[in-house]
């Protein structure tokens, strides 16, 4: 760690949902205006380009699926993010251009093995803008398993920078003890929690994290109105009995004493601002450190499998 202080923005904003490029254009003017106030590091909410598709249900019950689910799953795909792709080239670009390091969440689309699958990934920049890693969600939560594939091991990244290591883990993920535990030992110290979850227990959850790791917790979240969902979709009429504030907030950041930094905003689209001492990671952890003095791995192990998952391995040159 070359630098013991950096000022830090998350993003509370909504996507422009379901318009790949009108939400990357809006991110643009975000990180920029994040920057001109002095953020080194910006952090973007959960599926952020094209939007994290709160009271849609694509048509799918049990046993069946409608032709209107699949045209809006077709339009939520046709909006999802390539990696790499010219989004992730202006994403990087803007990185660049502000000097910061960027965290943002996508919907990627899987390029490599299939034309049909999208996964809920965190993409990090560095201030080159090139891309340094991408974390893909390892289990989508509840009803988001009909749309969004099942990351893997390979996909863990722990970032360094000047000002100390960054990584993360995704909503509820961050309900995994053991991925918790993974994001630990790779020595975490900006430990980045983009959402889609705005009660208030998932306060309780950051604080805990901060405190169990000893590190500073980013939680970042989307305000968004049902006003903001294009009437054109072919399931809008699911969305009637929603709330007029489909998601309220609740970003936050954390010390790694559980104490706010920042505390909890609700109600608006807003940047908080931080200046993290990195001091306060050491100093926090006289009396604990989870994967250090207080660990016991002559009790506790844990295997982590980091190799990249495929349906098809070569095998002594034969494909199996």
């Amino acid at each position: 760690m070359e630098q013991d202080k950096v000022r830090v923005a998350v993003i509370q904003a909504a996507s422009v949902i379901m318009d790949r490029e009108a939400t990357t254009e809006k991110a643009v003017a975000l990180i920029h205006e994040a920057a001109g106030k002095g953020a080194k590091l910006v952090i973007f909410p959960e599926a952020f380009i094209p939007g994290y598709p709160r009271g849609l249900s694509f048509g799918m019950k049990v046993g069946s699926r409608t032709e209107s689910g699949r045209r809006d799953w077709l339009r939520y795909w046709e909006n999802s993010v390539p990696v790499p792709s010219e989004t992730t080239a202006i994403l990087g670009e803007a990185a660049r251009a502000a000097n910061v390091y960027l965290v943002i969440g996508i919907i990627e689309r899987d390029q490599e093995f299939s034309s049909g699958t999208v996964y809920c990934t965190v993409l990090y920049f560095g201030p080159d803008g090139k891309i340094l890693g991408k974390h893909r969600k390892l289990k989508p939560t509840g009803s988001e398993r009909l749309i969004w594939g099942e990351g893997d091991g390979s996909t863990l990244p722990v970032i360094e920078t000047p000002f100390g290591k960054i990584g993360g883990l995704i909503c509820w993920e961050n309900y995994m003890p053991l991925a918790r535990t993974a994001m630990y030992a790779k020595g975490v110290e900006i430990y980045i929690a983009p959402t889609a979850d705005a009660r208030e227990t998932w306060q309780s959850t950051i604080r805990h994290i901060a405190l169990e790791g000893r590190c500073f917790v980013l939680s970042c979240n989307q305000f968004v109105t049902k006003n903001m969902y294009p009437e054109d979709l072919a399931g809008y009429e699911e969305l009637k009995t929603s709330p007029e504030e489909m998601s309220c907030g609740g970003s936050a950041i954390v010390g790694p004493l559980g104490e706010y930094v920042v505390k909890p905003v609700y109600g608006k689209e807003d940047i908080l601002l931080a200046d993290l001492d990195l001091r306060l990671i050491p100093y926090s952890r006289l009396d604990f450190d989870v994967v250090g003095h207080y660990a016991r791995p002559d009790i506790f192990k844990l295997l982590v499998n980091e190799e990249e998952q495929s349906i098809v391995k070569s095998v002594n040159g034969k494909q199996t």
